[in-house]
């Protein structure tokens, strides 16, 4: 039996991807909605819903399928604090899979940034660095991938969002040893690619995933849906969907 699942964004690139793979995955878009369209209508006759929309229209969704019980794939990215808190706290009631990035290449990446991370930290003097580029629609900056990645770097060298430097301009000084380096870079239609550099003395390490396609974003975010429909209430991870662990 299909999954019936409310997608809200269907009308966007990734909800576009999402529609033309959805029977391949033993799921079915029931309800595509997008702006103007009332979610609250069409979200008791479905399983699941999936927010490919936009950062705005995240949180009222995410309300609503609390109150309906219905479990979440949040794909969008970008919201500010307090909305990403008040999203956070539905998760009490429904299982949510909220991710920057729903590729299994990129959550591998975040699995092996973390590995590296341990080795490479202060006292190694390796010096961190994450550079991302996208399209030239893309309209924030860092990528959703790109925090996850700049977080992981935080947490292994205990330090804070005051010790990230967004691009460099001027005359910045020396770099410092607590500094990890982040830099957006868009143009043309580049679907995605990130990297996570190491800089030594005489030696660098870098980690990269290219993505080519929406497909595998659009493949990754219906394997959270079907994992998700199974789960007790709660915030996961696509890292938890691949039974990857730290």
């Amino acid at each position: 039996m299909s999954l019936k699942i409310l997608l809200s964004g269907a009308k966007g690139r990734m909800g576009q991807a999402i529609c033309s793979i959805a029977g391949e995955h033993g799921c079915e878009i029931t309800h595509p909605v997008d702006l103007g369209d009332d979610p609250s209508e069409l979200i008791a006759g479905c399983d699941l819903v999936i927010d490919f929309s936009l950062r705005d229209a995240t949180r009222p969704l995410a309300e609503l399928a609390a109150e309906h019980g219905k479990p979440m794939v949040i794909g969008t990215t970008g919201h500010e604090a307090d909305d990403r808190e008040a999203i956070e706290k539905t998760t009490s009631r429904i299982a949510m899979v909220w991710a920057g990035n729903f590729s299994t290449g990129v959550n591998l990446l975040f699995y092996l940034t973390q590995q590296a991370a341990r080795v490479l930290d202060t006292r190694s003097g390796f010096d961190p660095e994450v550079i991302e580029m996208h399209h030239r629609l893309k309209k924030d900056a860092p990528s959703g991938t790109a925090d996850r990645l700049l977080e992981i770097l935080k947490d292994s060298r205990k330090l804070g969002e005051e010790d990230v430097s967004h691009g460099r301009s001027g005359m910045v000084g020396e770099r410092k040893d607590d500094e990890i380096g982040s830099h957006a870079l868009r143009g043309g239609d580049v679907v995605g690619e990130h990297t996570v550099m190491f800089a030594g003395i005489g030696e660098r390490i870098e980690l990269t995933h290219r993505a080519t396609d929406r497909i595998i974003f659009a493949a990754g975010a219906l394997k959270a849906a079907k994992w998700a429909v199974n789960q007790e209430p709660g915030l996961y991870s696509m890292q938890d969907v691949l039974g990857l662990q730290a």
